[in-house]
């Protein structure tokens, strides 16, 4: 047998220490240490808006209404002209929904407002003109909605052609198409409700706790709270945003670009085509004319509700609240009887503004 005191080892007490234990010992157990300068005020600022891209139009939208109470007096705060705004800005909140899927993905489509007056004389010709049934000539004008964004999508995803490019011919071609088909005649109002009264129904008024709303203006959020949903709380909405934020990365992480991308254009013509109707409701007739400023309009939403035309950043509400200030502004200044040129130029410097804000901002993840 083996002698236990020879062979060195304490049976009674511990173990002996090993060579590599007694480096580790004389380690050095100090953790690295970076110097992090204090954020002044105003960098405090540029993070909180980073991560809370709808507070500047938020607080934008506060100070138009608290100034226009001021100056108009109590007919800006009436019942009856808040529900006017309201219904005003339905038709750029739905568009601006349209272009913010697409603006979200680092893309624009121009092509927004030609869709959507396309798809109303469809609907119109179809269910007053030729007799067929409003529901169906309202699926049919949803079809083309989505086949004409499938256009815009396969010229970007297949050619990789710019998408600033490609809305603006489509633009000119569904604009063109919109005439012919039309032959630049305006369907009545009384022939719609006769023929077709489906068409109008968005346009529908009813009265809330004394303010006259209509059915468009409760379709707009609930459509903002279902694409709100499918940005927030689905697989593709994180998609988007990383195909906007950057493509490559995207694609390399396994996500598929081009499909994401298609499924934007698709979707985004489907409610120009949601549009269309609510656009049948609000004016009660169909006109080829209709909507000349939906492509302008849903851009300035967009980019005043806090979206980065580089992609990657954005949000329904902020849209929704881009959408309340431009009407917000343009019935304050309409009541305080400033010109309607004037009226335009105040919209034009918010976006300009709005734009230069995002670049400041974007400096925080530069």
């Amino acid at each position: 047998m083996t002698d236990v005191s020879s062979s060195g080892a304490n049976p009674s007490g511990p173990p002996a220490m090993q060579a590599f234990e007694q480096v580790l010992e004389k380690r050095d157990s100090r953790v690295a240490e970076f110097d992090v300068a204090p954020k002044s005020p105003l960098q405090r600022v540029q993070h909180f808006l980073h991560a809370n891209p709808t507070a500047v139009p938020a607080i934008v939208l506060l100070l138009g209404i608290t100034g226009f109470s001021l100056i108009v007096g109590g007919r800006f705060l009436s019942s009856f002209n808040l529900s006017l705004i309201i219904q005003q800005v339905t038709i750029i909140g739905i568009i601006g929904i349209a272009q913010t899927l697409i603006v979200i993905t680092a893309g624009i489509d121009l092509s927004v407002g030609a869709i959507m007056v396309l798809c109303s004389v469809v609907m119109g010709k179809l269910a007053v003109t030729m007799g067929v049934p409003a529901p169906l000539a309202f699926m049919m004008g949803i079809m083309v909605g989505g086949g004409c964004g499938a256009i815009n999508g396969v010229l970007v995803t297949r050619l990789r052609l710019p998408p600033f490019i490609v809305t603006l011919g489509t633009w000119s071609i569904f604009f063109a198409l919109n005439l012919w088909y039309s032959a630049s005649e305006t369907i009545r109002s009384q022939d719609v409700a006769k023929a077709a009264p489906f068409l109008q129904f968005l346009g529908t008024p009813v009265d809330v706790l004394g303010a006259r709303f209509t059915y468009g203006s409760f379709f707009l959020l609930g459509l903002v709270a279902l694409v709100w949903y499918v940005l927030n709380r689905t697989a593709f909405g994180r998609h988007l945003y990383a195909v906007g934020d950057d493509p490559a990365a995207a694609e390399l992480s396994g996500i598929r670009t081009r499909k994401v991308l298609f499924t934007v254009y698709v979707a985004a013509g489907v409610i120009c085509a949601l549009g269309a109707w609510a656009l049948i409701g609000r004016i009660g007739s169909v006109s080829p004319q209709a909507g000349q400023t939906a492509n302008l309009d849903s851009i300035t939403a967009v980019v005043i509700g806090g979206a980065s035309l580089f992609g990657g950043r954005g949000s329904i509400i902020g849209t929704l609240i881009g959408a309340l200030i431009v009407g917000v502004f343009r019935n304050g200044l309409a009541l305080s009887g400033v010109d309607v040129l004037w009226q335009e130029f105040t919209v034009g410097i918010l976006i300009i503004v709005a734009v230069a804000l995002d670049q400041w901002i974007r400096k925080v993840s530069a």
